[in-house]
């Protein structure tokens, strides 16, 4: 009963399973097979029974359905065999319309893989077409650069690049001819750079050859631009001077008309060719340059290059060759190189954005004016030509005019040239000391002879010279001062003239220029002059007769001086009666030397009687005098007298003067020489000699050798000697001791130690000479009396001395 309810369990189970196979895909038969190896041992065989029902009964279904089908199955063999005929004979008719076809098709279809390959080569084409069309013009651009490259047109090629870069390779970025294209443009713009900078160097090292002649050049311009308006101004001022001397031989007037007569045509010569510096200079690589370097946005770089070379060009034009200051042209050179870079410079400025700065051209202008400055006041103290100075103070105004113009500040270097015009003025100095010296030399120190009208218009026409007097003579006659007078004034106006050169366009006033000239003027007067005549009145050849003629040339050049300070006026139209109007000191430079001569004559004069003197040969022993004057002292006396004859010429002071001198010198050296302390002995026969030269003299003074004198006063000069003379000619010792120290003595002049002196030379000589005079009455009492005399005579010396 189990089993039996078992198997009942076990058959709808095994239908499932069949169910599941019959109606599942066979990939999932394996699960539902596996299922029935799950279950109890037997079931596989019971399945398999069951499983073998199910065929068997699908097999009777099939059976079933084949007969069925089985008449319209034989129907339709039946009929296939009847179309089997039908089908072959139409086979073989498709068979030979299709090789109809085929043999027919065979050229269609070789066109159309004609039709095929040219519409593919047209695509092609035309996908090359339209990839030409996007490369060619980045070949074209680039072609473009190249060109521009090899034409040096470096700044186009940049604006080429930048187009390359930013417009046309993006468009053909995939090409690799686009990636080599693109990787030569960094080569080329460093190429560029590099040519650029080489030119900009070409340029640097060809302005720094070129400076002098750009400087020449923009000199020149400065200089005629100036020339004829400053020659015009020369000319109205000089219409409106006064001419106070009128037959002066070289006026101002007639210079400046040649001044302007020359400016005018210089301008004309000079109006067709007007150079500017871009005639010049080639300032393209500069301009180019920049733009490249501005293009590529390193600016900058190319703008600290640039300078940092033109300050090292700066300092190499600035520093002057070692010869530079020997010659004109060495100064020239030197100007004309400094105002060639600093034109360069200027037009930089004004050209170019920002590549110069107005502070860096200050700034390098500063630095350039300092070291200007510092060479030319080291190398102007080495001038000792006035020429040079003068170029040179030319070269200065012309060189701070054309740096003026273009907007350089130039006062410093007009600041120095006063320093140089100091240095000027003591060159001219020394050069006109030389021809004073010259003039002094050629002198012959006599009148100026003049024998016609013509000699005397020459002479008038030198020097301002009036004499109605000498007017009024006929010919020949004589000026009264020698030929160095005309010359002397005439080099003193000469000096006039140089030193008014230099103080032209020095842009001051007509009174500062006419302070300056006086001031200049002055100091040859009271250096140059004054110490060359001073000089000259020292020198040893210089006589009494040239010292007289020099005395009478200052009294002339000193009235002179009033001309001169006319033709100073006449040049700068400042009237005299200006407040601040410095005045000539030629008054007291020409006193001095007057005074200076006077003192020689005296000194020389002194020396001559000195001479004179020194040839007396006294017999101090003499027994008695032979009654006539020594030959010496006759000498003296002529020469006296043809000398005095010469200073009628003088003024009657100074010829006085002289006179007096002579006589107080004459019997000075009569007095020492008779109380010589080497002289031991003086008879009384040479007293009595002595008393006879002594009377010369006297009758010398008296006759008045130069007019002037009162009465017995250059008699006065001997007085001293005469009344010591006396008292030994008379032998009143008793009067001269009674009365000494009264005012109305009659020795009042005779000074005790001089008598003493003298009266014991002879008593000495009385002592040898007369061997027994003390067998003689009178002689022994002479004696005695000598020895009181001069007991008496010791005592008032020596009392006079305490009494000191």
């Amino acid at each position: 009963m189990a089993e039996s309810c078992e198997a009942l369990g076990t058959v709808p189970e095994h239908e499932r399973i069949l169910q599941e196979i019959e109606s599942t895909d066979t990939a999932c038969v394996g699960p539902t097979l596996r299922s029935v190896y799950d279950d109890q041992p037997n079931a596989h065989k019971k399945f398999m029974e069951k499983l073998d029902a199910c065929i068997r009964n699908h097999d009777k279904e099939i059976e079933k359905m084949c007969n069925f089908h089985h008449q319209g199955f034989v129907d339709a063999i039946t009929e296939l065999l009847k179309v089997r005929a039908g089908a072959e004979k139409l086979k073989v008719q498709v068979t030979d319309t299709n090789r109809r076809f085929q043999d027919a098709g065979k050229e269609v279809i070789a066109q159309t893989e004609d039709i095929i390959r040219c519409r593919i080569q047209q695509r092609n084409i035309t996908t090359v077409v339209e990839k030409l069309q996007l490369c060619l013009p980045v070949l074209e651009m680039y072609s473009k650069l190249k060109e521009q490259m090899s034409m040096k047109r470096y700044y186009s090629a940049l604006k080429t690049m930048d187009q390359l870069e930013n417009v046309y390779f993006p468009r053909v970025s995939q090409y690799r001819f686009c990636q080599l294209m693109m990787e030569t443009l960094p080569k080329l713009r460093e190429d560029i750079k590099d040519i650029s900078m080489s030119d900009l160097k070409d340029f640097l090292e060809s302005i720094r050859k070129h400076s002098d002649k750009i400087g020449e050049t923009a000199m020149k311009q400065a200089q005629q631009q100036k020339s004829f308006s400053a020659a015009l101004q020369k000319q109205n001022n000089m219409r409106f001077g006064k001419n106070m001397h009128v037959n002066n031989d070289r006026t101002l007037e007639e210079k400046n008309d040649i001044v302007l007569k020359h400016a005018l045509e210089e301008e004309a010569e000079n109006d067709e060719e007007v150079l500017t510096v871009q005639d010049l200079v080639d300032f393209s690589p500069v301009y180019r340059c920049l733009h490249i370097y501005s293009a590529l946005g390193d600016e900058e770089t190319f703008e600290n290059y640039y300078r940092k070379q033109r300050k090292k060009q700066a300092r190499l034009v600035l520093q002057p060759q070692s010869s530079a200051h020997e010659t004109v042209d060495g100064y020239r050179r030197y100007f004309t190189q400094i105002v060639g870079f600093f034109v360069v410079e200027d037009h930089i400025l004004h050209v170019t954005q920002g590549l110069v700065t107005r502070a860096y051209t200050d700034e390098l202008w500063n630095m350039a004016l300092s070291k200007i400055i510092a060479v030319l006041r080291a190398h102007s103290s080495y001038c000792i030509d006035p020429d040079l100075v003068l170029e040179l103070k030319n070269l200065i105004v012309i060189f701070a005019d054309t740096l003026q113009g273009y907007g350089f500040p130039v006062n410093r270097l007009f600041d120095l040239l006063f320093e140089i015009r100091d240095q000027y003025n003591e060159t001219l100095l020394k050069k006109w000391a030389g021809i004073f010296r010259d003039i002094f030399e050629e002198d012959n120190y006599s009148p100026i002879p003049i024998g016609s009208e013509e000699e005397y218009k020459v002479v008038i026409s030198k020097f301002p010279f009036q004499d109605p007097d000498l007017e009024k003579q006929s010919f020949p006659k004589k000026f009264p001062m020698s030929q160095s007078v005309p010359l002397i004034y005439i080099q003193v106006k000469e000096f006039i003239y140089a030193s008014l050169k230099f103080s032209e366009s020095l842009h001051r006033s007509s009174t500062e220029i006419d302070d300056m000239l006086r001031k200049s003027t002055n100091l040859l007067l009271t250096r140059i002059l004054s110490s060359c005549l001073l000089n000259l009145i020292r020198k040893p050849h210089i006589g009494l007769t040239e010292l007289v003629q020099i005395i009478i040339n200052t009294t002339h050049l000193e009235q002179a001086c009033k001309y001169l300070e006319d033709f100073i006026t006449n040049i700068t139209n400042i009237s005299q009666e200006t407040v601040h109007t410095t005045r000539l000191y030629g008054l007291s430079t020409f006193k001095d030397a007057r005074h200076a001569a006077e003192g020689e004559i005296y000194t020389k004069l002194n020396q001559k009687i000195d001479e004179f003197v020194q040839l007396a040969d006294y017999d101090w022993t003499l027994a008695e005098s032979d009654g006539r004057a020594s030959g010496y002292l006759m000498d003296l006396i002529n020469f006296l007298r043809s000398i005095f004859q010469v200073f009628t010429h003088l003024p009657g002071k100074v010829a006085q003067t002289a006179c007096m001198s002579a006589c107080q010198h004459l019997s000075t050296s009569l007095m020492q020489m008779l109380l010589d302390s080497e002289l031991k002995q003086v008879s009384m026969g040479a007293v009595q000699q002595f008393n006879l030269d002594v009377i010369q003299c006297e009758l010398f003074a008296s006759s008045e050798p130069v007019p002037g004198f009162q009465g017995d006063t250059l008699q006065l000069a001997f007085i001293d000697l005469r009344q010591l003379l006396d008292l030994f000619m008379v032998w009143d010792w008793s009067t001269y001791l009674a009365d000494y120290g009264r005012p109305a003595s009659k020795y009042l002049r005779v000074n005790p130690h001089a008598a003493l002196t003298l009266l014991e030379k002879m008593k000495d000589t009385n002592k040898k000479n007369n061997i027994f005079t003390q067998f003689r009455k009178n002689d022994r009492d002479r004696q005695k009396l000598i020895e009181t005399v001069v007991r008496q005579l010791r005592a008032l010396v020596t009392g006079m001395s305490q009494h000191a």
